[in-house]
């Protein structure tokens, strides 16, 4: 494979250097016989839940391999899907309350069919709700014990986002794309004229923060405020928000070590993909700019006519990405364009792979558009923590050579990355996997 050249900098004028010795990994098998895993979350015993998006919850066994019986099947709270073909809605990402050890509290959030109270032309809803994993053996999820904490009125069926994580606070995080559409660039159905980035009287195109330590009596929901959410008070925005000016935000996690930040991966329009670390209140400039760079919402493939935007509608500096890389879509034949849908990932704490401890691990979803040559990347803290980090690829050898489409990524308590997998570009079953990222010379052993 041909080793693009590296973004290292960011500017409207970028600069760029050729990574002579990219680092090496091996991938090594631990899990197949899924459509498409998109969530991998560890259980305290070390087993792992693992959502399959076309509604399936499967539990993974600590040694690797997944049970028969899923825990939970969930297909009948979905909406619609198109089976063997592309598609954004289904089952979307899990995360365990802090407490679970004790509450054996499930999150999932998911696209639920269209609600009542939503406009009869939109296309669906997204769900984030909560069930109760009982700790019998063996392990089974009750559909009817759901609880439904939020919904997201959605105008089309793609840019969900739809990832959840706890943060260290005991809050949940929420990302919620920005309605898409067939044009993208923030424009149609469901969208306001600045974009629904850009507005702060929708949840769409944010990242949400909610406490669902117990409901709200006065407002009837079932989630409180917490009390230094940016907007809590709803006067200038609507209180859930915690930060906006996303697109379509897959994935957020938050940093087991260090300061425990939250990293956005923020999947672009046609130049530019990105990596975000997301502050509260921070406004991350979609559908202003994109990456480093101006926004032509027009002609998104062309280069932008105006010099990128430096603040918001309300004067509020906008937020630049920790890392980008070029997007194939708008920059054909472009050696240093190495993608096209970014997967975020996880910041590496793990033992195995010392080199990588503090860096964050991510990748691209194919490649190229159609083809399931995803890949893998590194994007390196600058020293003393501050300015652009130097994104590398992962060239990966061994047995797990091939992996197809990058859908999402997993780490383990122990800080161990998982890289989850879809050897196709569409919804076809069994072509599923999950990977563990091991060190090149150990794979060669196994």
């Amino acid at each position: 494979m041909k080793i693009p050249a590296l973004l290292l900098t960011a500017a409207l004028t970028v600069s760029v250097s050729v990574q002579a010795e990219p680092a090496h990994v091996s991938l090594k098998l631990v899990a197949d016989g899924v459509v498409e895993p998109v969530s991998f979350v560890p259980l305290p015993d070390g087993r792992a839940l693992v959502a399959d998006q076309v509604g399936y919850i499967r539990l993974m066994k600590a040694g690797g391999g997944l049970t028969e019986t899923p825990v939970a099947d969930v297909r009948s709270l979905l909406s619609a899907i198109n089976q063997n073909s592309f598609d954004e809605r289904g089952l979307l990402c899990l995360a365990l309350h802090p407490d679970f050890a004790k509450n054996r509290r499930l999150f999932a959030c998911y696209t639920a069919p269209r609600r009542a109270s939503a406009p009869a032309e939109y296309d669906c809803t997204l769900r984030v709700s909560e069930f109760t994993l009982p700790a019998a053996k063996p392990l089974k999820v009750d559909p009817a014990s759901e609880k439904i904490i939020l919904e997201v009125d959605k105008p089309y069926f793609n840019h969900n986002g739809g990832r959840i994580a706890f943060g260290p606070d005991g809050f949940l995080y929420i990302s919620v794309g920005d309605g898409g559409g067939p044009k993208g660039c923030d424009i149609g159905l469901g969208h306001v004229p600045e974009g629904n980035g850009q507005s702060l009287r929708t949840l769409l195109a944010k990242i949400l923060r909610v406490d669902v330590s117990g409901a709200d009596a006065a407002s009837g929901k079932a989630y409180r405020i917490p009390s230094d959410n940016p907007f809590a008070s709803g006067k200038e925005g609507l209180p859930e928000i915690y930060a906006y000016g996303v697109r379509n935000p897959w994935a957020i996690s938050f940093d087991q070590g260090g300061n425990h930040e939250l990293y956005e991966g923020d999947v672009g329009q046609s130049r530019w993909e990105e990596v975000n670390i997301i502050a509260k209140g921070g406004n991350y400039g979609w559908p202003l700019r994109e990456g480093f760079d101006g926004m032509n919402r027009e002609h998104p493939e062309l280069p932008p006519s105006e010099p990128k935007a430096e603040k918001g509608l309300r004067g509020e500096p906008l937020i630049d990405p920790i890392a980008v890389y070029k997007n194939i879509s708008g920059w054909h034949q472009d050696p240093e364009a190495f993608g096209c849908s970014v997967t975020g990932g996880y910041v590496y704490r793990g033992k195995a792979l010392p080199e990588f401890t503090g860096h964050y691990i991510y990748g691209d979803w194919s490649g190229t558009q159609g083809q399931p040559q995803g890949r893998l990347f590194v994007a390196r803290r600058p020293a003393g923590g501050k300015g652009q980090w130097a994104v590398e690829p992962l060239r990966v050898s061994g047995a797990g050579k091939f992996f197809g489409c990058v859908t999402a990524f997993g780490q383990d308590n122990d800080g161990e990355v998982y890289v989850l997998t879809n050897g196709s570009t569409t919804l076809t079953p069994g072509r599923g996997k999950i990977w563990k990222i091991v060190p090149e010379e150990r794979a060669a052993t196994n």
